[in-house]
């Protein structure tokens, strides 16, 4: 796990320039790979890269990047993780390549140079993003992993392009444009990430999940195109069924995930794993621990507000599991400190709330591991989000009913607010009633009267009326999305087909991957094993939600080690009560950025639409705190991106040196 920065300019001069540049670029990343440093430069090529170090396999200096291969002929600067080096190791010594070490950097360089890239991607499992240059052929590959773990930026620049692996880095190549763009911007108001393959700013781009860009000498422009494709998967699976009864799926899902978790426990450093009590990171953590011949290092995280307080769930999964646990419970004051940091973090506007929590538990694990397993992916490609279930059951019967009375219906469930839905719902026992219940009806709502093809923006919006506040639109959805959703019938397959190309990278990736790379501490994530997202979409949705309850296969396998009492009880995310917060302790800070003039400095919202929802939300007349926090890191990232230097002071300058994140 590393950070990686590099820049390609065919123009030829002075490379004592593009020199000053990597050393800012790689000085920009520094806190993804504190162990070690390393650069290489074809200068007659015009090539240059720039590798941050976490040691986490081979920690010699075998391991360090860039890294030639055997033969000389490949260069490869890359981040992530390789799950099954050991076998491709073999299969490249048995065709007479001689390792120098025991890394998996060389092997995938060794692969490069034996068998070519594409060949060589379909070959890898992993989570990964790199930069790689074929000397002879003169030719520059970036590419990313199947499901998007690992972030990869780019853009033009005089004579080539630049890369990064986080946009403050590439940002420190004076000739990347930084006007915001405003399309992405509208994406991000909406979804509260910027979508892939959007970047905030004009000049760059992220490289999409499962693609790769070539850039080769003679051509004018980088070419991309997918190395793997999820709508692909998904045809395979469609053209694939597995047979059998339910038994045969949860006897396949067994067998990978045991095998995901075996090999993410692959480390030459302490690991340990995130523990929330829930499906997804309990049923991790029971694997890694039937694997484990020591009880496993857990971590989680809670509140003293007891609403939103689930170290006690992780608790007693771990005095079940027997793992060495360790519950971290926070103050808003502790919050407060970390929200100051996120834009500094993410470089990019990120409105996850759970993003705060997520950095510290990252830089309290990291203490005491240099590796987590997590539980993330569970939900998207098991399907477990709540909208799953209602598109399988209330939705799906209610779109039987005329359009009209699905208007009426839903006219009725938008009237009281969302406050007085929920002192109704405070007569529900406190275990059988959902968190927020009256804003999930007010979300819910709308939909009556909406397409099946329109509820997913509408469900993954931080807004119910996004257009009310922001002044620009969106792009039209990528092509992969449209040729996708063509493919697909099943109102379930859909949505989770969305969220594995959306959702998933932009958010729940991206969120993972800057919490845990801010203070140096790799993320693994065994249900994201590209193996059982394939496996999920050759299983009929009548499996995956057996019985009406979501995430059948793994409840029933994580009923094999944890009892059912321990783990099963309402869906509720990995939130803070930001809500209450920002009526409270984070109300001036929230004032601040949400001033008449703040806002109309901003451009990209409209003033008095926001104001009026902030007055609202601090009156308790509805609790609007989603789509605020996205106006509010929106403007908290426009006051850190304005503090870069600017063009003219990159002559070796830092523009970003975080240290890790410290909270006493």
């Amino acid at each position: 796990m590393c950070g990686i920065a590099g820049l390609i300019d065919r123009r030829g001069g002075a490379p004592e320039g593009a020199g000053r540049i990597l050393s800012a670029m790689s000085a920009a990343i520094a806190r993804r790979g504190p162990d070690g440093t390393g650069v290489w430069s074809d200068s007659q090529a015009g090539v240059h890269f720039a590798h941050r170090r976490l040691s986490i396999i081979d920690l010699s200096e075998a391991g360090a990047q860039p890294m030639a291969s055997g033969d000389g002929r490949v260069v490869l600067c890359y981040n992530g993780m390789l799950y099954n080096a050991a076998e491709l190791r073999g299969e490249l010594e048995a065709a007479g390549c001689i390792f120098r070490g025991h890394s998996d950097t060389e092997v995938i360089a060794n692969g490069f140079a034996r068998w070519g890239a594409e060949a060589t991607l379909t070959r890898l499992n992993g989570m990964f993003a790199f930069a790689a240059w074929w000397r002879d052929e003169r030719r520059l590959v970036l590419a990313r992993d199947r499901l998007g773990k690992k972030p990869l930026y780019w853009g033009k620049v005089p004579g080539g392009i630049a890369w990064s692996s986080e946009l403050p880095s590439l940002c420190c190549h004076p000739a990347i444009d930084r006007t915001i763009d405003r399309g992405a911007a509208a994406g991000y108001l909406r979804t509260g990430h910027v979508p892939d393959p959007l970047a905030i700013i004009v000049g760059a781009k992220k490289l999409a999940a499962g693609t790769m860009l070539t850039l080769s000498t003679g051509e004018a422009e980088p070419a991309i195109a997918h190395w793997w494709s999820l709508g692909e998967a998904v045809q395979r699976g469609q053209a694939d069924p597995l047979p059998g009864r339910p038994k045969a799926a949860l006897d396949e899902a067994a067998r990978l995930i045991d095998d995901a978790v075996a090999r993410r426990m692959v480390s030459d450093v302490p690991f340990g794993a995130f523990l929330s009590g829930g499906v997804d990171s309990s049923l991790v953590v029971a694997r890694m621990q039937a694997l484990s011949t020591r009880p496993v290092s857990s971590f989680a995280i809670g509140y003293k507000e007891a609403a939103y307080d689930e170290s006690r769930e992780a608790e007693a999964v771990a005095r079940h599991l027997r793992t060495e646990h360790q519950s971290f419970i926070l103050a808003p004051c502790e919050v407060i400190d970390t929200v100051a940091q996120m834009p500094a973090i993410y470089g990019e506007p990120f409105a996850d709330p759970s993003a705060v929590p997520s950095t510290i538990l990252a830089e309290r694990a990291r203490r005491h591991v240099t590796v987590v397993l997590t539980g993330d992916g569970g939900d998207e490609v098991f399907a477990g989000y709540n909208r799953y279930a209602a598109a399988r059951g209330l939705l799906a019967k209610l779109d039987h009913l005329p359009l009209p009375l699905r208007k009426a219906l839903g006219g009725v469930m938008a009237a009281p607010s969302p406050a007085a839905w929920d002192r109704l719902f405070a007569l529900v026992p406190a275990g059988m009633r959902p968190r927020s219940a009256g804003e999930k009806l007010h979300k819910l709502a709308p939909l009556l009267s909406l397409a099946p093809a329109d509820r997913y923006r509408q469900i993954t919006s931080q807004w119910l009326d996004v257009d009310a506040i922001r002044r620009d639109s969106e792009p039209a959805d990528p092509d992969e999305i449209v040729r996708g959703l063509a493919l697909l019938d099943d109102p379930v397959e859909q949505l989770r087909f969305l969220d594995l190309l959306t959702y998933l990278p932009g958010d729940i990736l991206t969120k993972v991957d800057r919490a845990t790379m801010a203070c140096g501490l790799e993320a693994r994530a065994p249900l994201l094993d590209y193996r059982l997202a394939e496996l999920s979409f050759r299983l009929p949705t009548a499996t995956l939600m057996r019985g009406g309850r979501t995430k059948w296969i793994l409840r029933t396998l994580l009923e094999r080690d944890v009892p059912r009492a321990l783990f099963e009880r309402p869906k509720s995310g990995f939130g803070i009560p930001i809500g209450d917060w920002l009526r409270g302790p984070m109300r001036d800070w929230a004032e601040n950025l949400l001033s008449v003039q703040a806002l109309e400095e901003c451009g990209l919202v409209k003033p008095a639409a926001v104001r009026a929802t902030w007055e609202a939300h601090l009156s308790g007349r509805v609790n609007a705190q989603y789509g605020l926090w996205t106006v509010l890191m929106l403007q908290s990232w426009r006051g850190y991106f304005a503090g870069l230097p600017g063009d003219q002071d990159y002559g070796g300058a830092v523009p970003l040196v975080l240290a890790p994140v410290g909270l006493a």
